[in-house]
This record gives C-alpha cells, sequence and structure tokens, in this order.
C-alpha cells in the first residue's frame, strides 16, 4: 500500500524527530527547509545524520532540502542515505531542476556505494510549476508530485474562500500529470489549521474524490485522519470484489452491479484499485 500519511517532522528538534516514528504514519518527511530556521541549519543537517545512523524502520523517509544553491549540496550529504526513501524538492518549476538534482543524487550514491534506488516528491509551488507539470512528472527518479498550496496562492495572487475555485485547477493539474506520467497519484497538500480536524477530514475525502492518494500532515493529531480516509472500508472491499466477480461470471464485456447499474471494464479498474490499496 502507498503512503496514506505523510508527516512532517523538523530536524532542528532531535526530540521530535526521535519521537515521530511513535506517531503512526507511513512517511516522515524530515525537514531541513521552511521548517527550520536559517540559525539552525546546521543543527538540522547533524541532528538528520545522527538519527539516521541507528535507525531501523519500516516508515518511509523522506527528506524536504533546500533548493537554494548555498544549501543543496550541504543537505544530500546528509539526506543521501541507505535508509532513506527520497527526497522531497520543494519549489520545483522545471525539468531542469529535476534533472540536476538526480545528478547531484548520483554523484553521492557512487561515492558513497548504495545502490540508485533513491526517489524524488516534486513539490510544487509556483505558476511556472504548475505549466510545466506535465514534463516535471515524467523527470528522473520522480515517484510523486506534491503541491504546496500556500506558496502556490502567494504566487499567483488568490484569497479567501472563492479562490480555491482557482487552486482546483492546479489541483487537477497534478493528477492528470501524475495520471500520463504512471506515477503514483500525488499527495494531498497540508493544512495548516491542525486543530480543526474535521475540517481536515472534509478536505481529506474531497482530496480523495480528486483522485489523491495520501495527505501531508503537520501535526500527529492529523495522521489517524489520513490513515483513516485512505484506507478502504470493508463495504467498499466487499461492492469491489463483487464487481470484479460479477464480471467474471459474464464473462467479461458488461455485467450488471447489485444496484443494477451497468459495470465493465473501467469500472473494473476502479475496483481493481480498490482492492490493491486494501493489500
Amino acid at each position: 500500500m502507498s503512503a496514506r500519511s505523510h508527516l512532517y517532522v523538523p530536524a532542528n528538534d532531535l526530540n521530535r524527530l526521535e519521537k515521530a516514528l511513535t506517531r503512526k504514519a507511513d512517511a516522515l518527511i524530515v525537514d531541513l527547509e521552511d521548517g527550520v530556521a536559517l540559525c539552525d541549519k546546521d543543527m538540522a543537517r547533524k541532528n538528520l545524520s545522527t538519527w539516521l545512523q541507528s535507525l531501523s524502520t519500516s516508515v518511509e523517509i523522506w527528506v524536504r532540502i533546500n533548493p537554494a544553491a548555498q544549501y543543496i549540496d550541504l543537505d544530500l550529504a546528509c539526506a543521501v542515505h541507505k535508509s532513506v526513501t527520497g527526497i522531497v524538492l520543494p519549489k520545483t518549476a522545471t525539468l531542469y531542476d529535476l534533472k540536476d538534482l538526480d545528478q547531484k543524487i548520483s554523484a553521492i550514491e557512487k561515492q558513497v556505494r548504495i545502490p540508485k534506488t533513491l526517489k524524488v516528491c516534486a513539490l510544487i509551488e509556483s505558476a511556472e510549476g504548475i505549466f510545466n507539470a506535465r514534463e516535471i512528472a515524467t523527470g528522473p527518479r520522480v515517484a510523486r508530485l506534491q503541491i504546496g498550496e500556500s506558496d502556490l496562492s502567494a504566487d499567483i495572487g488568490i484569497l479567501g474562500t472563492q479562490g480555491q475555485a482557482t487552486m482546483q485547477y492546479a489541483r487537477s493539474i497534478a493528477v492528470f500529470a501524475s495520471a500520463n506520467a504512471g506515477i503514483d497519484p500525488p499527495v494531498a497538500a497540508v493544512s495548516t489549521d491542525f486543530q480543526n480536524l474535521e475540517e481536515y477530514r472534509v478536505s481529506t475525502q474531497n482530496f480523495k474524490q480528486w483522485g489523491y492518494f495520501g495527505r501531508a500532515c503537520i501535526h500527529p493529531a492529523q495522521v489517524a485522519v489520513a490513515n483513516e480516509i485512505f484506507t478502504p472500508s470493508y463495504d467498499e472491499l466487499r461492492k469491489a470484489q463483487d464487481i470484479l466477480d460479477r464480471l467474471a461470471s459474464a464473462g467479461g464485456g458488461v455485467a450488471l452491479d447489485a444496484q443494477g447499474k451497468m459495470i465493465d471494464e473501467a469500472i473494473a479498474r476502479i475496483a481493481r484499485r480498490v482492492l490493491n490499496i486494501g493489500e
């Protein structure tokens, strides 16, 4: 199953970093970027290196690096590690950004003699990135996309609840670009209102219906909600299996579901996806 919950943890707080593995998130995004003040960047890298030395976990470990030239090499030097699943590249705007990152990662992998398996999550935070999303999704190592909605909102100048109509365009682009490239569905953006879990639940359910899988979390309380929403219920699994059984009994082509509605191969593809997630 792909990761349902992606919990951001700032690396400058070693205590929080060590506790993060107990929060039941499927993936951690260890943050070296916006969650860490400039004066704490060196400490964050040191903490990450120390933490990785003895790490043993089935939780996916991602590291959000600083894309600026004065930081990226220093960040990658400690982030490219056998226990790290992938790199989150903020402010991804072009395919060149990913090719440059791939070269840097490959050089370090060769130097430290670890397999070339590190993945990349392209974090798109600008209008340029949205318009280039189709190419970005095909970039080297890219396994998934994520939209930084706060930075994107600032870049295009949208405000208030009515701005969601404009943001929806970007959200949809990420879904289509991911499907076109054959990579995992995009991860839903964070919600900074971590105390309003009911609203988080509603918006997470919406993201699921829009074609997203998994959601970024900035607080441990959000993890349980994301895990629940992106775990198929018993009823969803039962209905999916029933659809496949009915089509098989009909010998392919078309059949009728339990409600008397027509089902065909397109519906079967959705059912298989639900069952694959539930494995």
